[in-house]
């Protein structure tokens, strides 16, 4: 269990420190990216520095400025919102009220929900209800008007994309992913359907291993691996998003940053561009892991679920 303690600063300060596993780390509050400076100054000091050279990244507390400033790190493609006026999100708030509210933690302490998000290192978060703002609230690196990383986020776009393309004709996910990438034959795919890989049911010789955060898109490396026994089976799998993602831009001629943008973006009047974070050799968008997207716009795209894709009228 997590424990919580005190610790004393520099002066007369005192910061949250929470113990996991016997090593501490700075709360919420003490691992604010602005108080850090990361990457500030021309050029930034070397221990300001975050990049993927140094390896600090994906290094707490670096990680909190990482996420809110990924297209200062690795290439990307725009998703362009369009000329129009955003969708409107009307606003009820209720801050106060549920700042206000207490629970129990696993550790059996009570606490209240505000210091909650400073206790998981919350960046931001919006609460819709009813298609209504009643909560909303950023930290740290975050701003309104700033991407965050989704993370696996953008599989469930990936996801809701493919499916769309399937009710649509457009993909037959009986096929075999063979028959959409003829690269992939030979490769722990080729028999798989297409209906397989978005379900994530393929046997494949692959494990998820995030310390190699950049193998798992490349087009190169999925043509390196091999089949391990029947498919069928649910195992989680980034790769298959990608293959995924990949027999989308075959049967479309379009990229999953160009689908995105036509297809969710415009349709949504989303307030803000997204931006997907790219593969620097050969430009294909990263669908398991790269889109970036403003915390209003991410709820926008979580309404469309909850109205069982209707926006403004249109199904």
């Amino acid at each position: 269990m997590t424990e919580f303690k005190q610790r004393q600063t520099v002066g007369n300060a005192s910061e949250s420190v929470l113990e996991f596993d016997g090593q501490q780390y700075l709360d919420g509050r003490a691992s604010d990216p602005r108080e850090f400076g990361w990457m500030r100054g021309a050029p930034p000091p070397p221990d300001k520095r975050v990049t993927f050279e140094n390896e600090t990244v994906w290094t707490f507390p670096q990680l909190r400025w990482s996420l809110s400033h990924m297209r200062e790190l690795r290439p990307t493609v725009q998703v362009w919102r369009g000329r129009g006026g955003p969708s409107q999100l009307e606003c009820s708030n209720r801050s106060t009220e549920i700042d206000g509210l207490t629970f129990v933690d696993m550790d059996d302490r009570t606490n209240r929900f505000e210091e909650a998000l400073f206790d998981t290192y919350t960046d931001g978060i919006l609460v819709l209800h009813r298609g209504r703002i009643i909560y909303e609230r950023y930290f740290g690196a975050l701003a309104p008007h700033v991407q965050h990383s989704c993370q696996s986020i953008t599989k469930s776009y990936a996801g809701t994309l493919a499916a769309a393309l399937v009710h649509e004709g457009i993909l037959d996910d009986r096929k075999t992913i063979s028959q959409f990438v003829p690269e992939l034959r030979g490769t722990g795919w080729e028999d798989a359907t297409l209906r397989q890989v978005m379900d994530m049911q393929t046997n494949v010789a692959f494990t998820e291993d995030y310390t190699s955060v950049d193998k798992s898109y490349r087009c190169e490396y999925l043509r390196t691996i091999r089949k391990e026994g029947a498919h069928g089976k649910f195992v989680y799998k980034g790769v298959d998003t990608n293959v995924m993602a990949w027999v989308m831009s075959r049967a479309t001629g379009r990229s999953f940053a160009q689908l995105l943008q036509e297809r969710l973006w415009l349709p949504l009047g989303c307030e803000e561009d997204a931006y997907v974070e790219i593969d620097p050799g050969n430009g294909m968008p990263r669908a398991h892991s790269g889109l970036n997207v403003t915390l209003r716009d991410l709820a926008r795209f979580g309404e469309l679920m909850r109205c069982e894709g209707s926006c403004n009228g249109k199904q």
